[in-house]
């Protein structure tokens, strides 16, 4: 007779090692629910600053139940490239994405993190700003190359920004009213022309109102999870991936009245705090659903913050948390970025990573955590971080290769390995003005990360060599077709 201790020894071990196992190994595969704010900057919650100023509890709660990563950064600085390198596991340098007001970004046939999702069996669904894309004929006709083109089989938001007309709500890939009448420009007093309540002159559709655009996004995703939740639903019995990404808080900042004036840091930390309670409105209605343990949550933004340093004075709120620059620059508050993810019983709680990842690599995770082999031709930037989430991979071990990408202006280009970053431009190369280059400033900038997170020291001209070295590797990585091993 086998003794009991042996038996409770050998059951831990198989225990164990199923834990070890990616979900499709045996193992139903989770929900997928990505969550993606808007120009929500580094240092916004709370749960990366401790000084911020903008009660982020959601937030915070998802963190505190999930992991934090603190070297997470965007494919690129802006809403477009950052969306296109999660949406495709590819760097957008490597495209033309300034053609997306009236081209597709993404090519027929190219895989995308849904339509790989949506071949392993996966009901996919997204509700929000696209901002990739489509090809525009004319508002009454269908708006082809957009999401139920690129693997979602149920779309609902608009192309791009609330502040970028035309203003309409689009279904699938027709719009639900036409943009018909013209909206004025708007600003706020006392902020500058490009914050506050701001948003362009443009033709808008009847059924669309900016201020209520937050609150209808979730009312949507709340549906698209209930609807999962209901054991008789079509397709309740298929995991769910469900991208939302909310336009908050970039411009216009409009908080509801529940919370303006409740912050104290003017209509921005206002427009924080209800885009926090619109995101524990869709966690709730994950536990309502009884979803939850069976959901992966990601919370992340999708580039840094638009918060000039006259903000941080009057308000004493860094909204990049300490990193240098903003929304399209180089330096590092224009793309590292929060990045928490919750996963019960997969992913430890409160828990911490400072591995460096990158957007692009979400499709490469979400494909192992299916056990489904890439392609050579897919995804060709993209790393699997499910060792990082799972706790197998040693911390001093790199989870990926170096980052490139592009900053804000189109032209300056950026590296990141390891501690090393190299920019091979001035100045922020992006929406930062303040800090200009001086007429004796070497031609590039070499930072340092781990003794000099602020990027505060150029170290250019005291590494000649370092500098020749990430200059060659940056070339061969933007030449090259890919940078993820064939």
């Amino acid at each position: 007779m086998t003794p009991i201790p042996i038996i409770r020894r050998t059951l831990a071990m198989g225990l164990l090692f199923l834990s070890c196992l990616p979900a499709g190994a045996g193992q139903p595969l989770p929900n997928i629910v990505f969550i993606l704010a808007d120009d929500l900057g580094y240092g916004d919650p709370g749960c990366y600053n401790p000084k911020s100023r903008i009660p982020t509890p959601n937030i915070d709660r998802l963190a505190a139940q999930g992991m934090r990563f603190t070297d997470a950064h965007a494919a690129g600085p802006l809403c477009h490239p950052s969306r296109y390198g999660l949406m495709t596991g590819r760097h957008p340098f490597r495209t033309d994405v300034s053609r997306w007001p009236t081209q597709p970004l993404i090519e027929p046939g190219q895989m995308t993190l849904a339509s790989m999702l949506a071949a392993q069996g996966y009901q996919t669904h997204m509700v929000g700003k696209w901002h990739l894309g489509f090809l525009e004929k004319g508002h009454d006709e269908i708006l082809a190359g957009g999401p139920v083109d690129h693997g979602f089989s149920g779309f609902f938001g608009m192309r791009a920004s609330t502040d970028i007309p035309p203003y309409f709500w689009i279904r699938q890939n027709r719009a639900v009213q036409v943009p018909s009448r013209v909206i004025a420009e708007n600003h706020s007093p006392g902020w500058a022309q490009n914050q506050g309540a701001f948003w362009r002159e443009g033709k808008i559709a009847p059924d669309m109102d900016l201020a209520a655009v937050l609150p209808e996004l979730t009312r949507e995703a709340c549906k698209i999870i209930r609807a999962k939740g209901d054991a008789g639903a079509p397709a309740s019995d298929k995991p769910l991936f469900l991208y939302l990404a909310y336009t908050a808080p970039h411009t216009p900042w409009l908080p509801s009245a529940e919370f303006a004036g409740k912050s104290a840091v003017g209509m921005y930390g206002d427009f924080m705090m209800m885009l926090d309670h619109e995101v524990g409105a869709v966690l709730k209605a994950l536990d309502d659903a009884k979803l939850a343990d069976d959901t992966l949550v990601v919370f992340t933004s999708d580039n840094g913050p638009l918060w000039n340093p006259g903000d941080v004075e009057r308000f004493g709120h860094d909204s990049a948390g300490g990193l240098r620059g903003m929304k399209g620059d180089a330096w590092e508050g224009g793309h590292r970025l929060p990045f928490i993810v919750r996963w019960p019983g997969r992913v430890a709680e409160a828990s911490t990573s400072h591995q460096t990842i990158c957007f692009t690599d979400f499709l490469a995770t979400c494909a192992e955590i299916c056990s489904f082999g890439l392609p050579a031709h897919a995804a060709p930037d993209s790393f699997s971080f499910l060792p990082v989430l799972e706790g197998r991979q040693p911390a001093n071990e790199p989870i990926r290769g170096p980052i490139v990408m592009q900053a804000g202006n189109g032209r300056t280009m950026m590296i990141r390995s390891g501690d090393w970053k190299l920019i091979d431009g001035q100045g922020s190369a992006g929406f930062s003005k303040s800090d200009k280059p001086a007429p004796d400033d070497p031609p590039g900038q070499l930072y340092h990360l781990r003794d000099d997170p602020a990027e505060s020291n150029n170290l250019y001209q005291k590494h000649p060599q370092r500098v020749a070295e990430l200059t060659k590797l940056l070339k061969e990585i933007v030449d090259a077709p890919a940078t993820r091993p064939r």
